[in-house]
């Protein structure tokens, strides 16, 4: 069943409704100001319905607004939010950034990845809100938006409620093993457990999970890529149900990739242009045919490098339908925790590589490829 497959059918107590930011006067300032500090209700709806559509344009002299401006929405009077996200993570751009990104459910379009996109339908029974707080200490001097939905005369019994998550770790090696991915620097361990896995949906109830962006910088040149995806469905030990065997496997992709691929369902929307995989990386897998379904929980965790070996700044946001109650989100961390790790750069590898010759014993002619082993024999 493709999206125009039923797309002619008529259909009855559907009523086509929008709010946006048009100028109530009948100009052309069809803008709203969100000040620094303060939250803008942008949409509270009343009754039952569908949004269908959200699209988002901002200007700030805030260039890491997409980080400081979170966006929250809420379903059928509820106290604790089902969505919780910086705004530019939750539509598909990571680290603050503008670029574009194209999937099925989510858009950053031109001009330069400016135009925010969501296609996820989000139903709602008993009203619905939703908020813009700006974290950041300039004002939103122009926020323009669409919030397009349908009325309806009540939503079945059986419709989960729209959620997504924002995550954040810096993570850390086995002191013991060091960052030894592929054996290079040492012997690679095991890893028999998702306990220190990178957690990125952590869900109690019933529903299924559809999607997740998946952000990495990592401040070394080795592929972050050797963590197996691991799912646990309500309550099931290691290994699980789902249980995969790389990141790029998870992503639909093979060997390494550190190129920009665009599909509706996956791909990799921005990769790093360095030295080996060092620097950030945009991946994204959308489970609009394969959902994960669940009856009581679901805890979904990715390794950061085989066994969990490698530093990362992974941020993530997951996308997922689901009875309410929902488990509230964990405290969405401050301004500050949510900033970014510094870039690493050529001065900092001409660095590592002094560091290195010093270890080597300050040859004068040490090129940089040598084994210490060799050379000491």
């Amino acid at each position: 069943m493709g999206p125009l497959s039923n797309i002619f059918e008529l259909k009855d107590g559907i009523k086509t409704k929008r709010i946006s930011s048009y100028d109530r006067t009948g100009g052309n300032d069809d803008k709203i100001v969100i000040k620094a500090g303060e939250t803008a209700e942008i949409a509270n709806i009343s009754g039952a319905g569908i949004i269908k559509h959200i699209w988002i344009t901002i200007s700030t002299p805030d260039n890491f607004i997409r980080r400081n401006a979170i966006i929250r929405m809420y379903w059928d009077g509820e106290e604790n939010p089902s969505v919780e996200s910086p705004l530019g993570d939750f539509f598909g751009q990571g680290w603050g950034e503008e670029y574009n990104f194209a999937s099925l459910p989510l858009a950053a379009a031109p001009a330069a990845g400016k135009a925010l996109n969501s296609y996820f339908p989000m139903p709602f029974g008993d009203g619905a809100r939703i908020t813009i707080e700006n974290q950041s200490e300039h004002n939103i001097d122009s926020f323009y938006y669409y919030v397009d939905y349908e009325e309806h005369p009540s939503i079945p019994d059986t419709a989960g409620r729209f959620h997504a998550w924002w995550n954040r770790e810096l993570t850390e090696v086995h002191p013991e093993d060091g960052e030894a991915e592929w054996g290079l620097v040492g012997e690679v361990g095991k890893n028999k457990s998702d306990k220190d896995n990178y957690l990125f949906a952590d869900i109690e109830g019933k529903g299924h999970f559809v999607g997740v962006n998946y952000y990495v910088d990592s401040p070394g040149p080795m592929w972050y890529g050797e963590g197996d995806d691991m799912f646990l469905v309500d309550g099931e030990d290691w290994p699980g149900s789902l249980h995969g065997t790389g990141t790029e496997d998870f992503f639909n992709s093979s060997w390494c990739p550190n190129e920009e691929y665009i599909h509706p369902y996956f791909g990799y929307a921005k990769v790093p242009d360095k030295l080996g995989w060092m620097g950030r990386t945009h991946c994204y897998r959308f489970l609009l045919e394969d959902p994960i379904y669940f009856d009581k929980s679901l805890r979904a965790s990715i390794e950061h490098g085989h066994n969990n070996n490698l530093t990362l700044d992974i941020s993530t946001v997951s996308y997922w339908y689901q009875t309410e109650p929902h488990k509230p989100f964990p405290e969405l961390p401050g301004k500050d925790q949510r900033q970014n790790m510094p870039e690493i750069n050529f001065m900092d590898v001409h660095r590592w590589r002094h560091e290195w010759r010093k270890a080597m014993g300050n040859g004068k002619k040490l090129w940089g490829n040598e084994i210490k082993e060799k050379k000491d024999k």
